[in-house]
């Protein structure tokens, strides 16, 4: 038999990164087993499952990567399979019909429950059991026709040939009630293995208020699609070794379901953002080079002007601190315009401090007076200056860094001057100060 997981989002709205990790997973265990991977599309909620939610699933798959074996299913077309389903079930004495709360508008039907205690062996989490008396009937087609989640998401499994089931820890309870709509239908039960959840330092729910929590952040917030998929992967996982920063082939080889912790998983934005980091560092020159030149272009920063070789320079100062895509404005702006903002607190702190102006003059002259203009001799020019002038080369260092980046910091202060050339810094420092 081929093994076959999916993964089946309600798209209501954007994608949280937990769903994509729970399809990540899915993938990882697929694709290292050699088996099928599918899509199931769960837009029976007619009034939230808009196109927009639908394409917001495939636009982060696609993004992510995760490619699927087949077509999508779209749960919506298979309500007459449903209601079949629910039929069998009232023909074999397993459900029901009841006028729930005395309404008068309509039967719904009930599932009726085995009465008795159940148990199944999670994957992740190890045996499980409930007592009977904590498994009640529960509906499956509303009064009003429409068959609930439960019957739908087993009934759709049966159909897709599904053999392992790969959620979220959420999904737990559901479990039991599902075994038991598989056994009634007489159908083949599906190994279950259920995930940790995704929280915050605090131990709760990952959400928005903790930083970016839907794929679409991410990708708008310029972060790559591989690093995310690699911290997403060790969320809840991990190779049995020191390993964090893996391809996807490493990835596939590496994983078991035996790996998966039971507790909850942290999401560390800042680990987050050094794993990025390294995915940028490792990216080829003129890859690097293509999306560095592309985000300028966004930001209106990029001008015919500035050559190739300028636009390296740039990249190898900057490569060791951009952590992310969006970064590179506020970091590189001030290499490609003479209009760069400058950090109020910066201003205040280094170029209104008493002595800065004349500092700054001093160091202007000293640079114009060099035969060269580079790292070497515009810091050999600014140390014989702080030491003419009585005071530590920090003096001059900070005020001569936020005068010609805006910046409190940022990469190699002598290297940055020596690409942006002398007559640039001489015009910036003649420049009025800031308020």
């Amino acid at each position: 038999m081929t093994l076959r997981t999916r993964f089946a989002p309600s798209p209501t709205g954007q994608v949280h990164i937990g769903n994509l990790r729970a399809a990540i997973f899915n993938w990882l265990y697929t694709r290292h087993e050699g088996g099928q991977f599918l899509l199931r599309v769960e837009d029976t909620d007619r009034e939230r499952s808009t196109p927009e939610a639908v394409q917001a699933v495939f636009a982060a798959m696609d993004w992510l990567g995760l490619t699927t074996d087949g077509e999508p299913l779209y749960q919506s077309t298979r309500r007459e399979a449903h209601l079949a389903a629910a039929e069998r079930l009232l023909q074999s004495g397993r459900a029901y019909k009841l006028d729930k709360g005395g309404t008068g508008r309509g039967e719904a039907i009930l599932f009726k429950m085995p009465g008795t205690d159940m148990a199944f062996h999670d994957l992740v989490k190890g045996d499980l059991t409930k007592a009977a008396a904590d498994l009640p009937d529960f509906v499956i087609v509303r009064s009003d026709g429409t068959p609930v989640f439960h019957l739908a998401n087993v009934a759709d499994d049966i159909h897709m040939g599904i053999t392992h089931v790969i959620r979220g820890d959420d999904h737990v309870e559901n479990t039991f009630r599902h075994i038991a709509l598989f056994q009634a239908l007489e159908a083949p039960v599906p190994q279950y293995a259920h995930l940790p959840m995704i929280v915050n330092a605090q131990g709760k729910p990952y959400s928005k208020r903790d930083g970016a929590a839907y794929v679409g952040d991410f990708r708008e917030k310029g972060y790559e699609a591989d690093a995310l998929f690699n911290y997403l992967a060790l969320l809840g996982w991990n190779p049995g070794d020191d390993r964090e920063v893996m391809s996807r082939e490493e990835l596939i080889a590496a994983f078991t379901l035996d790996r998966v912790q039971a507790k909850p998983a942290q999401f560390d934005f800042k680990k987050f953002e050094w794993m990025n980091a390294e995915y940028l560092k490792r990216m080829p020159a003129a890859d690097y080079r293509s999306r560095f030149r592309r985000e300028l272009e966004k930001h209106g920063l990029w001008s015919p002007e500035y050559t190739e070789d300028y636009l390296d320079r740039v990249c190898a100062l900057l490569r060791e601190r951009v952590k992310s895509w969006s970064e590179v404005p506020m970091q590189a702006g001030y290499f490609f315009t003479e209009h760069y903002p400058f950090d109020a607190d910066a201003v205040r702190k280094r170029l209104h401090k008493e002595g800065a102006g004349g500092h700054l003059a001093a160091l202007a002259a000293a640079f114009g007076a060099l035969d060269a203009f580079d790292a070497a001799s515009t810091e050999a020019a600014l140390r014989a200056t702080a030491e003419t002038r009585g005071v530590g080369a920090s003096e001059l260092i900070h005020p001569l860094r936020v005068a010609v980046t805006g910046l409190p910091g940022g990469p190699s202060l002598f290297h940055l001057l020596e690409v942006l050339g002398r007559d640039r810094v001489l015009a910036r420092l003649a420049r009025p100060v800031p308020n």
